[in-house]
């Protein structure tokens, strides 16, 4: 039996939405296991889409900010792509990170609690019909633990493969083994034989990343110290510049995939064996182009 296909991270960019919502179809044609789509550029709209102009695979925002909107629009509006999706939809929810709360001009709480009490709210509601599944971004192990207790499934972003097995450990058993419970992955991916800028596209990516706190603090309980701390000082002493120089190769060969064809495939294979059920690719590509990032894949899986 052939190996299910990854999932796909996909953004609507100004420009070429109606472009991304054919892509998301040609990857239903394909057999893809799922789209995931994250914040940037109205995920809910694009989800709603989905809803309409897909017939089979699986979708979800991976993730909408808790604070992005009222209780009251988020649950009318994953009532409804629940429901015209045939169950379809999941709303993947997170606490996003500092500079977004900037831009949505929100203060937020303690992470756990905010969570929480945003699951039982949203479970609350029932005025608009049956509500979709819950996916719980999870960095740590406490937001795991939650997950595993409140959710449906968790997704993860920019970890580390060889920590996947503690990242899981919080969660009960049952859940972990049981396949009707979603354990995803985004995971940054540029496939291409020029495996030195495949390096540096990866690297480019999640140098934003490596200037989170948070992100940094997990990284170094995955046992990368030594880097996390080099990049603490490089900010510090204003060198942003220098980050990209502390990501090192086999942090990179960690957290992301990267390479000629054969190799990603491989690696896809390695996160499963990890415990992740769903890998999500999200594609980069050396030549800067989203849509060539998604032909590669394409050509890279069938």
């Amino acid at each position: 039996m052939p190996e299910q296909l990854p999932a796909l991270c996909l953004i609507a960019m100004p420009g070429r939405r109606r472009r991304t919502i054919e892509l998301c179809q040609e990857a239903e044609r394909r057999g893809y296991a799922g789209i995931y789509v994250p914040s940037p550029t109205g995920n809910m709209s694009m989800c709603e889409a989905l809803s309409w102009q897909t017939e089979k695979i699986r979708f979800a925002t991976s993730i909408v900010p808790i604070y992005q909107r009222t209780m009251v629009d988020f649950t009318q509006s994953a009532a409804m792509m629940h429901e015209v999706s045939g169950g379809r939809f999941s709303l993947g929810i997170g606490i996003a990170h500092g500079p977004s709360y900037v831009r949505m001009g929100v203060t937020p709480g303690k992470p756990l609690a905010d969570t929480r009490a945003f699951i039982e709210k949203f479970r609350a509601e029932t005025s608009f019909g049956p509500l979709p599944p819950i996916i719980v971004a999870a960095l740590r192990h406490k937001m795991v633990a939650l997950a595993g207790e409140l959710a449906e499934g968790v997704v993860f972003a920019n970890v580390c493969r060889s920590h996947m097995d503690k990242s899981l450990a919080a969660l009960p058993a049952a859940k972990r083994n049981a396949p009707d419970f979603f354990i995803g992955n985004m995971i940054p991916t540029c496939i291409s034989d020029d495996v030195a800028a495949a390096k540096e596209v990866n690297r480019r990516t999640l140098t934003r990343y490596a200037s989170l706190p948070n992100y940094r603090n997990y990284w170094k309980e995955a046992g990368y110290v030594e880097e996390m701390t080099a990049i603490e000082k490089a900010l510090a002493e204003g060198r942003g510049d220098d980050v990209p120089k502390y990501l090192t190769d086999k942090w990179l060969a960690d957290n992301t995939l990267f390479g000629p064809a054969a190799k990603v495939r491989e690696g896809v294979a390695a996160w499963r064996d990890a415990g992740v059920h769903t890998p999500i690719l999200v594609p980069s590509s050396a030549a800067g182009n989203q849509l060539k990032a998604i032909e590669e894949v394409f050509a890279t899986f069938g």
